[in-house]
């Protein structure tokens, strides 16, 4: 890109951004709630984008000032002076071209949005179930490393141990961009703790990520929801036994893609208070048909895309854990550690940040930034 189409662009940057400022205090924007969020994550974004603008055209003024005193500049010590400022500007100046051509890359909307992380035991039976669990605990110790709030809105056990499925929602800052990445068919090659004879098995275990709907990004009429409330069972003493607690809602949504009904049914049983589990069942609700609605904007990203590293292809087999090897290894971009301990300890940060690389990487090419 020519620089001065890079700076043409950035100059409309600033415009909007200044634009964006005055729109947040608008006392009508404010009165828009729906608005306002969107707005005010525009201004946060656009914050970062004007900052390096501003460093871009300091540099591009230094190399023009240390060219302006070399061609007319006699002094020695000048002359210097000059040089190291041209040096010191050219060095830095294509690091943070690319910086700012990234940040030009339209972000994914959803990525700002808290998960809903859906973690499900696959093939391989009471072993796919210990390793739903195994991954649960790793990423229960990458959200608490970043210090997101981890919470478990609903889950299976196994019969021996871990989870047939589990489903958890994380919040904080920047969540479903950082675990989009992990949406796909993780697998598993050890011996199991149910195998006698020594004999490495192969296991799978798939993982969704979610973006978390908001209250606006969806129309429910919560008077057509249909609740039942049950006791929770499992250990808990007894206020659990005592106590109905759970909540069960049934909610008849028309799938705008295909027209038909469905019939959605949540449970929750997370808490021993039965108002907030009917607060994170609806939240579980909002991010179901918010998922299926969008369900046909996801695709028609990936297919433009045409990307390995986030397609939201659920199916697709992504990651696998070598346990005899003490080796983890990412297909999507051929990424391959071994340090498997540390990983299923939660060391996720590596190999998220390689993905993250990989597809801006591919994002710059296909936008020829």
């Amino acid at each position: 890109m020519a620089e001065e189409t890079l700076l043409d662009r950035l100059d409309g940057i600033e415009n909007r951004f200044q634009e964006v400022a005055t729109l947040i205090t608008d006392p009508a924007v404010i009165a828009d709630m729906r608005r306002y969020v969107h707005l005010s994550k525009e201004y946060k974004d656009l914050e970062k984008l004007v900052a390096l603008t501003a460093r871009y055209r300091r540099l591009t003024d230094d190399i023009l000032e240390a060219h302006s005193i070399l061609d007319t500049e006699t002094d020695a010590d000048m002359r210097d002076m000059a040089k190291a400022q041209l040096d010191e500007a050219q060095r830095s100046l294509p690091a943070l071209e690319e910086e700012i051509k990234i940040q030009l890359i339209p972000a994914d909307p959803e990525d700002s949005k808290n998960a809903i992380l859906e973690i499900r035991g696959g093939t391989g039976g009471d072993e796919a179930a210990i390793f739903a669990g195994d991954l649960f605990k790793m990423y229960q110790k990458y959200c608490e490393s970043r210090g997101w709030e981890f919470s478990v809105t609903g889950f299976s056990e196994g019969a021996a141990g871990g989870f047939k499925e589990v489903v958890v929602a994380v919040s904080g800052e920047g969540v479903y961009g950082t675990l989009k990445y992990e949406s796909g068919v993780h697998r598993v090659q050890r011996v199991p703790a149910t195998e006698t004879q020594g004999r490495v098995h192969t296991s799978a275990a798939t993982v969704a990520v979610l973006p978390e709907a908001e209250p606006f990004d969806v129309e429910i009429n919560e008077g057509e929801i249909k609740w039942d409330t049950f006791r929770s069972g499992g250990a808990g003493g007894q206020n659990v036994n005592k106590v109905e607690s759970g909540v069960r809602l049934r909610y008849n949504w028309k799938n705008p893609n295909t027209g038909i009904v469905e019939e959605i049914l949540i449970e929750c049983t997370e808490t021993r208070d039965q108002p907030k589990n009917k607060a994170r069942a609806l939240s579980r609700l909002r991010t179901f048909i918010y998922d299926k609605e969008h369900q046909k904007y996801v695709d028609d990203i990936a297919s433009r895309r045409k990307t390995m590293v986030s397609t939201g292809d659920r199916s697709a087999k992504i990651r696998t854990y070598n346990y005899p090897q003490g080796r983890i290894t990412d297909h999507r971009i051929n990424y391959t550690v071994y340090n498997l301990q540390a990983f299923i300890d939660g060391d996720l940060q590596d190999v998220i940040d390689h993905l993250i690389i990989a597809e801006n990487a591919e994002k710059l090419k296909a936008d020829e930034l």
